[in-house]
């Protein structure tokens, strides 16, 4: 069992609808499809003869050491593919628009490195207390997704319809807002801010000591700006190709970013990741650490829940592993130093 029989499994038995929220792309959905479509242009150049006998593929994620360098990506409605939803998922990233509470995360996984993340809505008050009760609990950083000031058209969403089943809410944001209109993904419409801009970034930095991370970023300008505003790491991300149908695939735009930053701050990814090898492809080319969305929703609803998530994990685990070994490096944390100089990208070809 693998990424792509979980995926098999999951659109098979998953309800529509639940299937097309996890699956849609905005508009024609070729930026989701790029995601995964640019890994396949990236060559390795592998190096023979290295000693690859004892592999290490720990990284830090600042400064906090993880086993392995990809974590769970923030999707939201988990419980749509697994009735235990996020609490299944707590490694990696919770969000805002969960179906389980902060609390119920950090009783799931205490040992774990957590990151919460925030969208910004109309109502400050919300995003501030949900900051502030994060870092109470225990979470080691604060997302920032910034990619979203209104929702993009995805058209099997509308289509069918979507809402939340009665039974799900988004339990972080019970009592957040008046009147009984959820038809915006579990919210009233309207209630995200349109306004937000660089300088809230100050404003989340008066409400926490957390480390701030933004998620979102594409371009070496909005990089600089996400530097010179104080944030300590960049998430290279489209949204899965669910907002701007049109934009670049997120390991493309990753060279940019890193190129940008120049070390300054840690960069991560998300999007496309299917394999080990688009891991090690993404780490060659600068990423800190990758997450993973869609396949780990496919894992949950394979396998009872978590049991299947985690089956998911150790193939790219073990697939990353092994092409770390065939491309002829044994440690995880050279590989933006040296396994880059082995690679070409469709538009990057860089000399040892």
């Amino acid at each position: 069992m693998g990424p792509r029989f979980a995926l098999t499994y999951a659109k098979k038995y998953l309800p529509k609808i639940a299937w097309d929220f996890f699956a849609a792309g905005a508009d024609d959905c070729s930026t989701r499809d790029e995601n995964i479509l640019a890994y396949k242009r990236i060559r390795f150049r592998p190096r023979m003869l290295r000693d690859v006998s004892v592999m290490d593929i720990r990284t830090k994620l600042l400064g906090t050491e993880i086993s392995f360098p990809a974590g769970i990506a923030p999707t939201g409605f988990h419980q749509l593919a697994w009735p235990d939803g996020e609490k299944s998922t707590a490694r990696g990233m919770l969000l805002t628009y969960s179906t389980c509470t902060l609390e119920e995360i950090s009783a799931a996984a205490p040992d774990s490195l957590r990151w919460f993340q925030l969208y910004i809505h109309r109502n400050r008050a919300v995003s501030q207390q949900l900051v502030q009760r994060a870092e109470a609990l225990g979470f080691q950083g604060l997302v920032l997704t910034a990619d979203l000031p209104y929702t993009g058209k995805r058209r099997d969403d509308v289509r069918n319809g979507f809402r939340l089943p009665p039974h799900m809410k988004l339990k972080n944001l019970e009592g957040a807002f008046e009147g009984d209109d959820r038809s915006e993904y579990g919210l009233p419409p309207n209630s995200l801010d349109p306004s937000v801009t660089w300088n809230d970034i100050y404003w989340l930095r008066s409400l926490t000591h957390l480390p701030i991370i933004i998620k979102g970023i594409l371009t070496k300008e909005d990089a600089e700006l996400a530097v010179r505003h104080g944030v300590q790491g960049i998430i290279v991300s489209n949204h899965g190709g669910r907002q701007l149908d049109g934009g670049p695939a997120t390991i493309d735009a990753l060279v940019e970013v890193v190129e940008a930053v120049q070390g300054r701050v840690e960069v991560y990814l998300d999007g496309g990741i299917r394999k080990g090898s688009d891991i090690l492809k993404a780490l060659a080319l600068g990423a800190k650490c990758v997450f993973i969305g869609r396949p780990a929703l496919w894992g949950l609803a394979y396998k009872q829940g978590e049991e299947g998530l985690q089956e998911v994990l150790r193939i790219l685990q073990d697939e990353f592993r092994l092409s770390m070994a065939l491309a002829g490096k044994h440690f995880a944390g050279w590989l933006k130093l040296v396994i880059q100089r082995f690679l070409y990208a469709s538009h990057l070809k860089t000399e040892v």
